[in-house]
């Protein structure tokens, strides 16, 4: 990436239990005007918009933009499983980019039912049928929801392979309850103990009840635009996007019958190092990142499906703090999908959000201090893995 893209405003609701939410047209209008006034934009001024959701009807996101603006303009309705956020970052992105439009945004909303994720037609093919047949095929069938029954796999093989205890799984989302106990917008901010966490309800592999994200309610919304658009309206280019990547699933997902490949391990170790190469900068110069913790499990193998420490040594990771403020890379400082919760098609915006109030200095009392580089992790299984690296700008 040759020239970099602005974050010229973020916007994101506070996250909260299904039920108790605004309808997604109301939630997703919120953050598009915080964005907006965040960058000091007009909606006027935007000229293309992807809009990201997964549980909703074909044009929901005109539906909702309509609330904001009509101004005529493309809107582009995006879904990508748990990634669909980021993609509509990375469509924004490659928009702006490419000169394609000076100035587009990136919304994503869910209005979500209680329960685990499910499939919503049952007179078709699931997209998830074959991860399905082959987890079973790899651990036996299970009655679990198909989201545990796949990442807890994930967490299972890797305890295989490094002997690792269920007490280091258990630690991350201690520490994700730690981190989100100063986040206003997160919907779980109540600290646990790895007793409480290894006492609750026993799924598959590692993960009990309390190492599961919540499904939520919620919407964030990113402005970006060019540095020139951004010098000649006078926004804020503190915080620019300096790499970014978008994979899919390889042959070895299901050739290699590997239970962490199933749930994307390679997916998001190629998008990493794709991002590594654009930027010029490695891993091991990031200060913060949001990645994707679906499930404890998640969190501990994209340490090392990222780079952020080399395979078979996340344990130590995790034990040593490195994951956390005061260690090598803080991970999750909103508090991640553990506890600020996931609705699937706001989380990467919300990812982005928090990162750009990380960069900016904005973060409060979670402020990573002396943030320059940070990174994002996205990943939807079916599936799609999205990687982006922003950059302060001096």
């Amino acid at each position: 990436m040759n020239t970099p893209v602005i974050i010229a405003g973020v916007g994101m609701t506070s996250f909260v239990k299904p039920g108790t939410e605004e309808p997604y047209t109301v939630m997703g209008a919120k953050a598009v005007r915080m964005a907006l006034e965040d960058a000091g934009l007009d909606y006027s001024q935007i000229r293309q918009a992807y809009t990201g959701y997964v549980y909703g009807d074909s044009t929901a996101g005109q539906a909702m933009l309509y609330d904001v603006g009509m101004t005529g303009i493309p809107v582009i309705n995006v879904n990508n499983n748990c990634s669909t956020g980021s993609t509509a970052l990375f469509l924004a992105r490659q928009a702006v980019q490419a000169g394609v439009t000076e100035c587009a945004l990136a919304v994503g909303f869910e209005q979500m039912a209680r329960g685990a994720i499910d499939h919503v037609f049952h007179d078709r093919p699931a997209p998830l049928g074959r991860f399905l047949e082959l987890a079973d095929a790899l651990q036996g069938h299970s009655e679990s929801p198909m989201a545990i029954r796949l990442f807890g796999g994930a967490g299972a093989e890797y305890q295989e392979r490094y002997d690792t205890q269920d007490e280091t799984f258990a630690r991350i989302v201690v520490k994700a309850r730690r981190h989100a106990q100063f986040n206003e917008r997160s919907i779980f901010r109540k600290l646990l103990t790895v007793e409480e966490v290894l006492a609750s309800p026993r799924f598959t592999g590692p993960l009990t009840r309390l190492q599961c994200c919540p499904p939520t309610c919620g919407a964030a919304a990113a402005a970006v635009c060019t540095e020139d658009f951004a010098r000649r309206h006078s926004l804020n280019s503190s915080v620019a996007i300096v790499g970014q990547a978008m994979t899919t699933d390889f042959r070895s997902t299901f050739d290699e019958r590997s239970r962490m490949k199933v749930v994307g391990y390679d997916m998001s170790a190629a998008a990493a190092q794709q991002v590594y190469e654009q930027a010029g900068i490695g891993p091991d110069e990031v200060d913060v990142v949001e990645l994707h913790d679906c499930f404890t499990t998640n969190e501990l193998i994209s340490y090392e499906a990222l780079g952020l420490t080399p395979e078979g040594t996340a344990e130590r990771f995790v034990m040593d703090g490195d994951n956390t403020y005061g260690g090598r890379v803080v991970t999750n400082p909103s508090g991640g999908l553990l506890a600020k919760g996931h609705p699937l098609g706001a989380t990467g915006l919300a990812q982005c959000a928090e990162l750009t109030w990380q960069l900016r200095g904005q973060a409060g009392a979670r402020q990573v201090e002396g943030a320059r580089i940070a990174l994002q992790h996205n990943i939807g299984l079916g599936g799609a893995c999205v990687v982006t690296m922003y950059r302060r700008n001096a």
